[in-house]
């Protein structure tokens, strides 16, 4: 089991680089940084990552395009997720599925058995 660790910190609406006050790349700590770590790799397509093509969730692959099936999308989410350092359950609420928008949450808990949820 993996000890969550710091991230970088973004902006929660432009999902970009926050500097600090000191003008230097701002950094999020336990238990914010593993919601968006969290946040983010139900963000990643399958693939995306550089460094990790096995990190992401198939959008390409076998999601979009593809007919929706509520158990397909709440797995794939759910797996992303537990790809997160310190997450040892997930579960994905699906809460919509309009004009092909799909709106839900991701509820994970940590090793130290804090429950926390991110939305989609």
């Amino acid at each position: 089991m993996s000890t969550p660790l710091n991230t970088l910190l973004l902006d929660t609406e432009a999902w970009d680089l926050v500097l600090d006050s000191n003008g230097n790349i701002a950094l999020a700590s336990p238990p914010y940084a593993v919601a968006q770590d969290v946040a983010s790799a139900i963000r990643t397509f399958l693939g995306e990552v550089w460094y990790d093509t096995s990190l992401g969730v198939p959008y390409w692959q076998s999601l979009l395009g593809q007919p929706f099936y509520q158990s397909q999308v709440t797995a794939a989410m759910n797996a992303a997720a537990m790809t997160v350092p310190g997450v040892v359950s997930a579960s994905t609420i699906i809460t919509s599925y309009t004009d092909r928008k799909v709106s839900g949450q991701v509820q994970f808990t940590t090793s130290d058995g804090t429950t926390t949820t991110v939305s989609f």
